[in-house]
């Protein structure tokens, strides 16, 4: 995620520990929202890291100037994903040499959805020591306080941009028995609701977190027909975490499916038969629709 952290009541300059930064790549999360969500050996390792590598060299600045860490004429170099080729061989320079690297998100727990992998994979393969200072994460803040299952998610990440990877994306979704969590940004989430409510169904659970850890936090918890229905026409603002629950734990045979399609079939078009259907029994609507216009037809040939 990319939210800038804030200060929320900064305290006293850090007083570091007493021990130096071992040598090795070390992974730092950063707040995602309230600069206050940072570990004690988060901060230590900001502070004596010989070299340090962030995703937006200005969001580490401004975090460090918060809790009061000095830069020390020490190495700040940008690392994402436009320029990871090009900085990476430095980066490995130094741990080379022996050096500590410490590379900081924009905000979050590195390797989730940020730069941080090929660094780290790179790193591993040469043999130096990788180990990582854990801290916030968007994803499980959300799962947190979302109030949907947690003993079995998914997290799917950014949906892709294009019409046919999100189709299949969605597709492979509906079939997961787990919370899938998505991030997406406020300009595209009426999209991506739409787009679930047609494949998985408008009858699921669902939670929009947003803005989370700061002053404009807001859940909006029920089904995908519910959320989407609350933020029509608002303009959203801050990176977005979907949470969108598991389909009904009932398993629902062809037998049960055909019994209710047949009777809603009775009274309504086949196209709003499917609709009622799909989210009665949480299933996704493609699906059911196709079986729909399967069971329509079947019918006309009788007659």
């Amino acid at each position: 995620m990319s939210d800038a952290q804030e200060p929320d009541h900064p305290g006293l300059p850090h007083t570091p520990g007493p021990s130096r930064v071992a040598p090795g790549l070390h992974l730092v999360a950063t707040p995602i929202g309230a600069a206050r969500d940072i570990t004690l050996r988060a901060l230590d390792i900001l502070t004596g890291a010989d070299v340090l590598a962030a995703e937006d060299t200005r969001s580490l600045r401004r975090l460090m100037e918060i809790h009061g860490i000095p830069v020390r004429g020490r190495p700040v170099l940008a690392y994402h994903d436009h320029n990871g080729a090009q900085v990476r061989p430095r980066l490995l320079a130094a741990l080379a040499e022996g050096k500590s690297v410490a590379f900081a998100p924009e905000a979050g727990t590195p390797m989730v959805s940020d730069p941080g992998y090929q660094l780290a994979r790179a790193a591993t393969e040469a043999g130096y020591s990788v180990v990582a200072a854990p801290g916030a994460s968007a994803v499980l803040t959300a799962l947190t306080v979302g109030g949907l299952p947690t003993d079995r998610f998914c997290f799917m990440g950014f949906p892709p941009q294009q019409g046919a990877a999100r189709k299949r994306m969605l597709a492979e979704a509906a079939a997961i028995p787990a919370t899938l969590a998505f991030y997406e940004s406020p300009k595209r989430i009426h999209r991506l609701l739409g787009e679930i409510g047609e494949s998985l169904g408008t009858g699921r659970d669902c939670a929009l977190c947003r803005e989370l850890t700061k002053r404009f936090e807001e859940v909006i918890r029920g089904t995908v027909a519910d959320v989407t229905a609350a933020i029509e026409g608002r303009d959203l603002k801050g990176e977005i975490v979907l949470l969108v629950g598991r389909a009904s734990d009932v398993e629902v045979g062809e037998a049960d499916l055909d019994r209710a399609l047949h009777r809603a079939l009775e009274g309504a078009r086949v196209k709003d038969a499917a609709t009622q259907v799909a989210e009665a029994l949480g299933l996704p609507r493609r699906q059911v629709y196709q079986r729909a216009l399967e069971l329509s037809r079947a019918e006309e040939d009788d007659r």
